[in-house]
């Protein structure tokens, strides 16, 4: 070995020792500071990340999850996706969580997920920022645009889909769901038609882009992540000019109030009536069209895959559906109107049991604002947290028989915890995938019911 090579190692070597006495002094001081859950915090950056993201079915917790719950309990801590992390299983301090988001946690997901959806995207906006793209949404999606409109083009697209059914034909369930809800959301959001060649192309540069989003973060050339970034560039460049053409309508009518339609879609509203910049108007736009678009659609795939398991469930469904087709063939209608909906109560039931036992999102990305306290345990300040659903929605504590499909728990007259029966629904009215997928099903099911007496 020379000389030079022997002072290299004499100088690296202690700065290695140095730099883990640093993690070794960290460690420490924090336990003594505070009273963290227990736990494991795996390797030195990778932590744990890889066990807890191993594939596992949608009505399980997974084998990390079971052994990790088993062996330190329902909130313990980790290392996950590059930061410390505490991960919650009990139902309590996810809800604690959920409700004191902006004052103790705030939305904090991975940088790669802002990467690719934008940094405007109401999944990464926290704070008042966040707060107002949240009220322009909802704003826009009235209750009475839910009546008037939203209904009304559900179930032009639920006919749109069922049409193209063959008798005794095979179908992907979950492709169908794909282009039911791709094409929903790109008509609601920019007056797009289904089926023409902009559309599809559109579908095309989306489906790129999911892959994407789903994909380790590499941005290397061939990788799905570059790949979907190249892609949200497309789409981006597509909105855009569907954004000039709108303002330029817009702006020939002379008082840019424009046609009454362009209140229609998202796009038209959102350019008359906020001042939002272009970046975040695009960015908007996107990150709408991928929340309504991959909730939605998984969660009736899985309905359709449940149903087939609970024929008892199906013939109530048939029953519910097939009373208001003969109520409305007596009165002389055809479209389904808002009081339908109402009376659909256990097609109700079939899509929360539907989001319980197959948990469409697993788990949520928040960060501490501040350091917590929580049944004995401390939060510190800036500490990843993460209130995983799935283990609250399978949990024998909270729900019997927690595998077993079975709609009729949430019938009002059967006895439920009530922590977890809040928690559940404020999961889901963050997520939102209700109306179009309880339109759906109950457009299906009334549709064949409709054919069905006709042929009679």
């Amino acid at each position: 070995m020379s000389d030079s090579e022997i002072i290299f190692c004499c100088c690296l070597l202690p700065s290695i020792l140095a730099l883990f006495l640093f993690f070794i002094l960290i460690r420490r001081k924090q336990k003594r500071m505070f009273n963290l859950p227990p736990g494991d915090m795996g390797w030195p950056f990778l932590g744990e990340t890889i066990g807890y993201l191993k594939p596992y079915s949608a009505t399980t917790i997974g084998q990390f999850m079971e052994q990790h719950i088993s062996r330190y309990g329902k909130i313990y801590k980790s290392n996950l996706f590059g930061e410390p992390t505490i991960v919650s299983a009990d139902a309590g301090l996810n809800r604690f969580i959920l409700q004191n988001e902006g004052r103790l946690f705030e939305c904090s997901y991975p940088r790669s997920i802002g990467g690719i959806l934008g940094k405007w995207s109401m999944l990464v906006l926290v704070g008042d920022m966040h707060r107002d793209m949240r009220i322009i949404s909802l704003n826009f999606l009235s209750h009475a645009r839910l009546r008037t409109h939203l209904l009304r083009e559900v179930e032009r697209h639920t006919l749109l889909v069922l049409k193209t059914w063959q008798h005794n034909s095979i179908f992907s369930a979950q492709d169908e769901a794909k282009k039911f809800t791709f094409n929903l959301m790109a008509t609601h959001i920019m007056s797009l038609d289904p089926g023409v060649a902009e559309t599809e192309q559109l579908k095309k540069e989306y489906i790129t882009f999911m892959k994407g989003v789903v994909s380790p973060p590499l941005n290397l050339p061939g990788t799905p992540y570059r790949k979907a970034l190249q892609s949200r560039s497309t789409i981006l460049k597509f909105i855009k000019r569907k954004m000039d053409e709108r303002t330029l309508r817009m702006n020939e009518s002379g008082n840019n109030i424009g046609n009454p339609e362009d209140d229609d879609d998202l796009l038209g509203w959102v350019l008359k009536h906020s001042n939002l910049s272009t970046e975040q108007i695009l960015d908007l736009i996107l990150s709408l069209l991928f929340a309504g678009h991959e909730t939605s659609s998984v969660a009736i795939a899985l309905a359709i895959y449940f149903l087939p398991g609970c024929p008892n469930a199906i013939q109530q469904l048939m029953e519910e559906h097939s009373e208001i087709a003969r109520a409305k063939k007596q009165a002389g209608e055809t479209e389904l109107n808002w009081e339908d909906y109402k009376k659909m109560e256990f097609t109700q039931c079939v899509i929360s049991e539907t989001l319980r036992l197959g948990n469409v999102v697993r788990f949520l990305h928040r960060k501490a604002l501040k350091d917590v306290k929580y049944k004995g345990y401390d939060i510190p300040c800036g500490w990843k947290v993460l209130p995983v659903i799935a283990a609250v929605h399978l949990d024998p504590m909270l729900f019997d028989h927690p595998q077993h499909f079975n709609p009729w728990r949430w019938q009002v007259s059967h006895s439920f915890p009530q922590h977890a029966f809040h928690y559940y629904y404020y999961y889901y009215f963050i997520f939102c995938p209700k109306v179009k997928i309880n339109n759906m099903k109950k457009k299906t099911n009334t549709k064949r019911e409709r054919e069905r007496e006709s042929k009679s």
